[in-house]
């Protein structure tokens, strides 16, 4: 437990700082395009090559690769698993440079593909074009980050695959502070700061790896038994893994065809979302995969089961407060953030209300997110895929029946309650197949949250300011206000978990 603990710590903590930065680029891109046509044009172009990533790289190239990786540094011979990266890499890197290559010639049908909103509008189809050519490349650099990250991970070296992403924050935040605003489009800017970023990520990354021994060099080795192992894990995980992307990517496509500046409505929403999500959630489930691949490898299914309830704990400690904070706290977020330059009080209102409509759902991302190391750990991709098949359906089907009478938050909306379909089936099979099995300290401790969370929630209500006066305080004294809402709620929660009697014992792995 205490090296799981100490682990996740290590990914929560350069994460968090990523995250602040992240933020920090938002404000920034907030500030320079608000919810302008040219965000959303800009966002659709960052949002397909990050949804490739996710699929490819962090989705499922990762994570059909780490049970592989995992079982080749348990049981071979370290010539043997850095021949295994060898011939991974260079066979990754081959058909991530065709997918590349095509991308970037067909950027027209891309963005007609992810964006058909556009098509009615010549100069904002144009400018998105012009934008996936740079954009796209992102995805050969970062594909190989993730894949090299995992690495890392599994010789429990977290620093710098948490760190990585911190450049990519810096890079826009570069451009647009002092790039941008010379330019003519200033969204070509930023996409040469992402371009930039995904170069500068897998560089990072080359030194540790030559340090501990595993700097590959890369080979194609496309018809060898193990990259064929991989790859038929990672068919399926395509969609299994990425399901919440591919829902949120259906919201894009969706919302080109609302009013002007739903796509940065939404894309400023989940960003505030993917704070706890990808600071807690994420984390846990970063060191939880090469865990269980290791006790699967063993065959010690007691301490895999224990491993998975622990971090089902870890997550609803946090996403259960974190929503409720982010659901009573939407608007007043917005306008402490993000309200400033070219962003609205009307942009702060109606990305208030997708945010809160994500809110609902983001316990179940985050319970996704650890349900799925407990499948992939132990290479079943098919069941996965089956049950991500239907949230996608029931995502689609919501979808058109919101959008009309709720617009971008109706897609929200149908996002979160796929997320739920997609938590609840993938737990009913891990239980139903003895993989995962709540232990009493894990049901007393839902119940133990519940409470606290409740009790948080009172607080808030009883605290809560009216919109009209955060719209009235200027920007430093709003950004004072949530920050002392934000640490005294933390502090409260903290104490109340302590008064019903939390302890560090209960932190460990039930065994």
């Amino acid at each position: 437990m205490g090296s799981l603990l100490r682990s996740s710590t290590i990914v929560s903590f350069w994460t968090m700082i990523s995250r602040f930065m992240g933020l920090a680029r938002d404000v920034v891109l907030a500030n320079l395009l608000g919810a302008s046509g040219q965000a959303d044009v800009f966002l659709v172009a960052q949002k397909i090559p990050n949804f490739l990533r996710r699929l490819f790289g962090e989705g499922a190239f990762a994570t059909a690769f780490v049970p592989v990786f995992s079982e080749y540094y348990s049981n071979r011979t370290k010539a043997e698993t850095v021949s295994l990266l060898s011939k991974v890499s260079g066979t990754l890197g081959g058909f991530l440079a065709i997918i590349t290559v095509i991308g970037v010639l067909g950027s027209q049908g891309v963005i007609a593909l992810f964006g058909a909103g556009f098509i009615n509008a010549p100069e904002k189809f144009q400018l998105a074009s012009d934008l996936l050519k740079i954009t796209f490349p992102y995805i050969f650099f970062i594909s190989l980050v993730a894949m090299y990250s995992s690495v890392l991970n599994t010789l429990d070296k977290f620093a710098v695959p948490a760190f990585a992403p911190i450049l990519l924050n810096l890079s826009i935040i570069a451009a647009a502070i002092v790039w941008a605003p010379t330019m003519e489009r200033p969204t070509v800017a930023l996409a040469w700061a992402i371009f930039i970023a995904g170069a500068l990520q897998l560089l990072l990354h080359f030194p540790f790896l030559w340090k501990a021994g595993y700097l590959p060099k890369p080979q194609w080795a496309w018809k060898d038994s193990a990259v064929q192992r991989i790859i038929k894990l990672m068919v399926p995980v395509i969609v299994g893994a990425s399901a919440s992307q591919i829902n949120l990517l259906i919201d894009t496509q969706i919302a080109s065809f609302l009013e002007e500046g739903s796509i940065a409505w939404l894309y400023y929403s989940d960003r505030m979302m993917e704070f706890p999500l990808g600071i807690f959630g994420i984390a846990i489930a970063t060191v939880l995969l090469p865990t269980l691949s290791k006790y699967f490898s063993k065959k010690d299914m007691k301490h895999f089961s224990g491993t998975l309830d622990w971090g089902l704990r870890m997550v609803l400690m946090i996403g259960i407060p974190a929503g409720i904070g982010l659901f009573w706290l939407a608007e007043p977020i917005m306008i402490s953030v993000f309200q400033h330059g070219a962003f609205t009080a009307d942009d702060s209102f109606k990305a208030g209300q997708s945010l809160q409509a994500y809110s609902i759902g983001l316990i179940g991302f985050m319970m996704v997110k650890v349900f799925l190391t407990g499948y992939y750990s132990r290479q079943d991709t098919k069941t996965p895929v089956k049950i991500a098949l239907f949230a996608i359906a029931s995502n689609i089907i919501l979808n058109l029946a919101l959008f009309k009478p709720f617009g971008h938050v109706g897609l929200a909306i149908a996002t979160s309650v796929s997320a739920f379909i997609n938590a609840i089936f993938l737990y009913r099979y891990l239980h139903k197949n003895g993989q995962l099995q709540l232990s009493r300290k894990s049901k007393i401790w839902i119940l133990k949250l519940v409470v606290a969370s409740s009790l948080l929630l009172l607080g808030l209500w009883y605290t809560d300011f009216s919109i009209e006066q955060w719209q009235s305080w200027t920007r430093f004294e709003a950004i004072g206000m949530i920050s002392v809402i934000i640490v005294a709620t933390v502090a409260v929660y903290g104490i109340l978990l302590v008064l019903m009697g939390l302890r560090p014992r209960d932190f460990k792995i039930q065994r």
